[in-house]
């Protein structure tokens, strides 16, 4: 059982098998800075800030299990070859005291076949933004259950203190759980056991292959804000599963669909001139004109994802991380009452990744970030706050 006794979020806290020095994590959000699919030092220092700045843990994103599982043919993929820069970099991470964690999967109908030259897979198929979507075969799911097992090892032998397996945002093990993407009528598909399958052998062969030596955890949809997709009530059954099968130290919980609505997960501003502006042409054109339909906006609140959040909390007992609006002291603390473990930011520490030092320091501290979404297009030339670097 869970412990729910009061804490403070700056002490030391226990995730599985490793200590992290407060309960604040930085999120995975990709950093746009491995070009040739390799760590680099911008990527280090990029990771060293948050980390100098005070976080208990920085992920690590996107670090795909098979070169098809990429959104970008300049992500890490997951082999030998990547070992040593990944090593470099987590005992950058290590040297400010912070842990750091792997965010590891497969992008699924997210990925760009395009550029990675390879199919994009998924539970069932579709057509996409580059092109038509193949089902993947029986062969294909058991590679990729496989790859998770081999990236969780190529994480403990790089250094990595924790991996985060990417169950969400309608990548490839959300893709099947999504009674919207998923038509097979093979195992893999009809119920919601069926489909959470992948979600759960994958976890599994990572369990299995690195034991207690590194902490676990996965990023779980609990809504993937579209019609007919996965939805909380199937998320709260998903997550008893992982809870009961003991693969997982640990549930960090999103929403949205990179897919289908990807701003359902940021809410806030939807910058659509700046992502067309990001694209080349002529998808720029495209976006310019048609994109008010798909890059929608949703009002910004602190802790948007608590309602939903809480409903798994009543579930389950085992740690989980809440994501969404976490900028300051009284939503850290609300989080910690609620039954929260963890907190985790992301856009906060890209406008100041100092932010978790500052709010230790001074209680009624809060973040200077508006929830623009700027950010976000500049993921295709490297993820930064455009004010903090207008500055």
């Amino acid at each position: 059982m869970t412990d729910h006794s009061p804490v403070s979020i700056f002490e030391p806290a226990r995730l599985g098998p490793i200590t992290l020095r407060n309960r604040v994590i930085r999120a995975a959000t990709f950093e746009g800075r491995t070009p040739r699919s390799l760590v680099t030092d911008d990527l280090i220092d990029f990771h060293r800030r948050p980390a100098a700045g005070g976080v208990g843990m920085t992920t690590i994103a996107y670090l795909a299990v098979a070169p098809e599982g990429r959104t970008d043919r300049g992500q890490i993929w997951m082999r030998p070859e990547a070992v040593p820069g990944l090593q470099e970099l987590t005992e950058a991470i290590h040297d400010e005291g912070a842990a750091v964690s792997a965010q590891i999967g497969h992008a699924g109908p997210v990925a760009n076949a395009r550029s990675n030259r390879a199919p994009a897979l998924s539970a069932s198929t579709r057509f996409g933004p580059t092109g038509r979507i193949h089902a993947a075969s029986s062969d294909d799911l058991t590679r990729i259950v496989a790859a998770h097992a081999d990236a969780a090892g190529f994480a403990v032998e790089s250094g990595f203190d924790a991996v985060e397996l990417h169950f969400g945002h309608n990548y490839l093990a959300s893709s099947f759980l999504s009674p919207r993407l998923n038509k097979r009528t093979d195992d893999y598909g009809g119920s919601l056991e069926n489909r959470a399958r992948l979600t759960r052998e994958c976890a599994r062969a990572v369990r299995d292959a690195v034991g207690g030596r590194i902490a676990i955890t996965a990023k779980l949809n609990m809504d993937d804000g579209v019609p007919g997709g996965f939805w909380v009530d199937e998320a709260i059954q998903v997550a008893q599963w992982l809870e009961a099968d003991g693969s997982l130290d640990a549930l960090a919980l999103t929403m949205g669909s990179s897919l289908l609505n990807p701003m359902y997960l940021f809410k806030g501003d939807a910058p659509i001139r700046d992502f067309a502006e990001a694209m080349p042409q002529p998808i720029r054109t495209g976006v310019k004109a048609v994109g008010k339909y798909f890059i929608k906006e949703y009002p910004y609140e602190p802790l948007f994802m608590l309602e939903e959040a809480r409903q798994i909390r009543a579930a389950v007992d085992m740690p989980l991380i809440l994501l969404g609006g976490v900028t300051d002291n009284a939503g850290m603390n609300r989080a910690l009452d609620e039954g929260f473990q963890f907190v985790a930011m992301a856009r906060a520490l890209l406008r100041e990744p100092d932010l978790v030092n500052r709010l230790q320091a001074q209680a009624d501290a809060t973040s200077l970030c508006i929830h623009c979404n700027k950010c976000m297009p500049t993921i295709y030339t490297g993820s930064r706050c455009v004010l903090a670097a207008a500055k």
